[in-house]
Order: structure tokens, then C-alpha cells, then sequence
């Protein structure tokens, strides 16, 4: 009788609250979109270089050594690894709530009331046996359980733990756009490095070509065919060069400074290859679809999921608008003496109660946080779509980017070939008292400038090699 007094009560309760659920505030929701266009602009090819390891993609055994070590010592990708375990500790937080609380306990007090109360009057008349009155004062003895149960009947507490997943879905994306960033990093910088070593093994070669010409200039100032200015020239040009080859030694060592900080080490020699640099091999691109960017780039599978959890924020939020349902259970054993504790069933206690609590008056900081769970909905569709655009932006930029660069190596590429014949024939022709000092010097040293620019066309077009495979979503895997 009592348990259908109490389920009609509640039923009467929901019928409330689902007519007081109608008065939610209206809101104006924005829709994401994920299109892309069909493929990228001068290819239609679907197979996709992102979708490989970066152990596929990058051949260099010694490069591979770094990343992989960067992989287990970095850092901030460790930070980054222990904000997962929170997002993932946070799911178990949200579960927990919406299953029933049950604690256990005890206790033991005393208490002494007037006689001349109601209650001192009534336990003076008491007798526990005859002759017998109840205990002044009174101790009282307790040992048992109380259970705690919010009813989740609008799917709150459940819409929190499913929005905690989201986050935590974003949290993996989210480390495995740095795995992607990490990869990329250690291997411009790799790349960085062997261009800086070509150009200190250019500068080498070009001071000892210049310390030729040098000691042919003194000889030929010796016999009076050059005046002293000539000597001077190329002794300051000579210097020149050599000032260049420490400023290109500082950068060697910041750069190993900077690939040692990203292994999670101190300094130390970066052990590479020792190919040549301007003959190395570009690896060979396939960009795919754009469609093929919303699973591989993991900035966009962040954004999206965070998108996820946006929305049932929402959700959550216009829960609050909503009664809750709680429930209480206790159930154990009471009594003034420790003898008669465990007494059954005249020590026996127990309870049970529900109640329903909703806002009535005064809504307006829920009314404020349902508004500002869907303005930060409303971003985060603004960046999924952002992220997408980016991406497709990237993968475009680098496409042009190797294409332009690919012809401008050829295009050096000749042009060292001719300055370094150039540079024969003026040494040659000043040997011979048919060209001044000043046509050798300006040979040599646009012969140079030339080499240093091959080299960093080629630095450029192993970078473009490392974006493209960035942008297409690679090196998480």
C-alpha cells in the first residue's frame, strides 16, 4: 500500500516536471559541414601518402633512430600522454554519478534530556523490563548502510559521462596531432642539419680554392702583373669566407642543440648520414582525396570530436531546466545498549524516501549556462569547418611547393654547373693576363652564393617533402 502511494506520488511528479520541461528557452543551433571538394587541383589519384608509417616514408635509418627515440622521451608529448589518463579518469568520475551512493558507518552517542520534556517524560514512563526504566541519560548505539540515488530520467548525468568520452576521443586526437608535429620537427631539422654540413663542406673546398688563387695573385704582384689592391681583395675575400664557415659551425651546433631538446636529451652529437646532400631522392607523393583528410588528419578528428561533446553539453545544460529525482535508502541496526545492537527485529532500522527538486523561480544562471553551452556549440562547428579548410589549404600550398621547387633545383642546378666552369676559365684567363683579379673575384663568389642556393633549394624540397606527409595526416601511425 505504502509502495503504490509512493509510485503514484512520483508519477505525478514527472507529469509536473515534463509540463514545466516545455518552458525551455529556444535556441538558435548551427549545423556543422564537412564537404571537401572532389580532389585535389592536378590529381585524382586516391591512394594516399598519409595513410603510411613513418617508418614507410622516411628510408633514413639514422633519422628514423631520432624519431623514434623522440617518441618515448619527448617531453610534452609525456604531458600530453597524462592529460589522456585525465580525460579518461574523468569518464569514470562522470559514471559514477549517475549509479546510487551507498556508504556504511557507525556510530556511538549519549544524551541526557530534561525529565519535565515530553520526551524525558515518556522515557521516564518507559520500561525496558519490569522495574526497570529506560537509561538516563540515554546512549544510543548505530551501525548501517545509507544509499544515495539521483534517477537519471533526463539523461544528464549520462549525456555528461558520453560528452566526457568525446573529450576523451579528443584528447588521443589531440597527441596524435603532436606525434605528427613531433615527426615533422626532428625531421626538418634532420634535413636541416645535412644542408648545413654540404654548405660548411662547400665553404671548405671554396676557402682552399681561394688560398690557390691567393698565393697565384702574391706571385703575380711579385712580378708586378697585379698592384697591391689585388692582394688585399682577395686576402679580404678569403677572410670573408672563413668568417662564414664559424657562423655556419654555431648553426650546426644549435640545430643538434635542437633535435637533442626534442629526444628528450642533453647535447650531444647527432650520429647522420653521410650521403650527399644534393643527390638525396624526394620521396614520391600521392595526396589522395580531400574527403581522405577527415580520417587522417588528427586535428580534424579533435575538432570533431570536441564538435560531439559541444552538442551534448547542450543537452546537458537544458537537462538542468528539468526536476530531479532522488532517492534515499538506510538500513541497519540502532539501540542504547551494544547488548540489545543486533537485536532482531526490535533494533532493526530502516528508510526510504523520494524527492523531486526543479527551478521554479529565478532561472537565470541556468538559463545563462544552457546560452553559453550553445555559443561554445556554435564555435566549435566554426572550428571543425575551419580545421577542414586549413588542411585543404596545406595539402595545396605543399603541391605547389614541390612542383615549383622540383624546377627550381633544375634550374640551379645549371646554373652552378655554368658558374663553375665560369670560375675555371677566369682562373684560367687571369693566369694568362687575360682577365683582371676583379672578374675572378666576382666569379668566385657568385659561384658560391649559387652552391649555398642549390643547397638550400634542396633543404627546401626535403621540407616540402616532410609538410606534404604532415598535411596529409601522417607520422601518428
Amino acid at each position: 500500500m505504502l509502495l503504490s502511494k509512493i509510485n503514484r506520488s512520483i508519477l505525478l511528479m514527472l507529469l509536473v516536471a515534463g509540463i514545466h520541461a516545455c518552458k525551455t528557452p529556444v535556441l538558435n543551433q548551427k549545423t556543422e559541414s564537412n564537404g571537401t571538394p572532389a580532389a585535389f587541383a592536378g590529381s585524382s589519384d586516391s591512394a594516399n601518402s598519409g595513410a603510411l608509417s613513418w617508418k614507410d616514408y622516411f628510408n633514413d635509418p639514422f633519422l628514423a633512430a631520432l624519431i623514434d627515440t623522440a617518441l618515448k622521451n619527448n617531453q610534452e608529448l609525456n604531458i600530453v600522454l597524462q592529460e589522456i589518463e585525465i580525460s579518461k579518469n574523468e569518464i569514470q568520475a562522470r559514471k559514477g554519478e549517475y549509479l546510487p551512493f551507498v556508504n556504511a558507518g557507525g556510530g556511538a552517542a549519549v544524551e541526557k534530556v530534561g525529565r519535565y520534556t515530553s520526551k524525558g517524560a515518556n522515557d521516564a514512563t518507559t520500561e525496558i523490563k519490569p522495574g526497570k526504566e529506560m537509561p538516563d541519560p540515554l546512549p544510543d548505539f548505530k551501525i548501517g548502510a545509507v544509499a544515495t540515488w539521483e534517477v537519471d530520467i533526463w539523461h544528464k548525468l549520462r549525456n555528461a559521462r558520453k560528452a566526457a568520452v568525446s573529450r576523451y576521443l579528443a584528447s588521443i586526437e589531440g597527441r596524435n596531432f603532436m606525434v605528427t608535429q613531433l615527426v615533422a620537427e626532428i625531421a626538418n631539422s634532420y634535413y636541416e642539419l645535412l644542408a648545413l654540413d654540404k654548405q660548411l663542406e662547400i665553404l671548405k673546398n671554396n676557402i682552399e680554392l681561394q688560398n690557390n688563387v691567393l698565393r697565384i695573385v702574391r706571385l703575380e704582384k711579385e712580378s708586378a702583373h697585379v698592384t697591391e689592391l689585388a692582394v688585399r681583395r682577395f686576402e679580404a675575400q678569403v677572410l670573408h669566407t672563413q668568417a662564414m664557415l664559424y657562423g655556419i659551425q654555431q648553426q650546426i651546433t644549435e640545430t643538434e642543440n635542437r633535435i637533442n631538446f626534442l629526444l628528450g636529451r642533453f647535447p650531444q652529437s647527432i650520429v647522420r648520414t653521410t650521403s650527399d646532400f644534393e643527390t638525396m631522392s624526394v620521396q614520391a607523393i600521392h595526396a589522395g582525396l580531400p574527403s581522405q583528410l577527415l580520417s587522417n588528419r588528427p586535428d580534424i578528428k579533435k575538432a570533431e570530436n570536441e564538435l560531439a561533446a559541444a552538442k551534448i553539453d547542450v543537452q546537458v545544460a537544458k537537462a538542468k531546466f528539468y526536476p530531479s529525482l532522488g532517492i534515499t535508502a538506510a538500513l541497519g541496526y540502532q539501540a542504547f545498549s551494544p547488548r540489545f545492537l543486533f537485536s532482531t527485529p526490535e533494533s532493526i532500522l530502516f528508510g526510504l524516501a523520494a524527492d523531486m527538486a526543479g527551478p521554479l523561480v529565478n532561472k537565470n544562471a541556468i538559463k545563462a549556462e544552457y546560452y553559453n553551452s550553445n555559443a561554445k556549440q556554435t564555435q566549435a562547428v566554426f572550428n571543425y569547418e575551419r580545421s577542414i579548410r586549413t588542411a585543404y589549404m596545406e595539402v595545396m600550398n605543399q603541391l605547389s611547393m614541390i612542383q615549383n621547387l622540383e624546377q627550381t633545383f633544375d634550374k640551379k642546378g645549371k646554373e652552378v654547373e655554368m658558374l663553375n666552369q665560369s670560375v675555371t676559365i677566369s682562373n684560367n684567363l687571369f693566369k694568362s693576363a687575360r682577365a683582371d683579379y676583379m672578374e675572378v673575384l666576382l666569379t668566385q663568389r657568385e659561384a658560391l652564393d649559387a652552391r649555398f642556393e642549390l643547397i638550400e633549394t634542396k633543404k627546401k624540397q626535403m621540407n616540402a617533402m616532410v609538410n606534404i606527409y604532415q598535411a596529409l595526416g601522417g607520422g601518428w601511425r
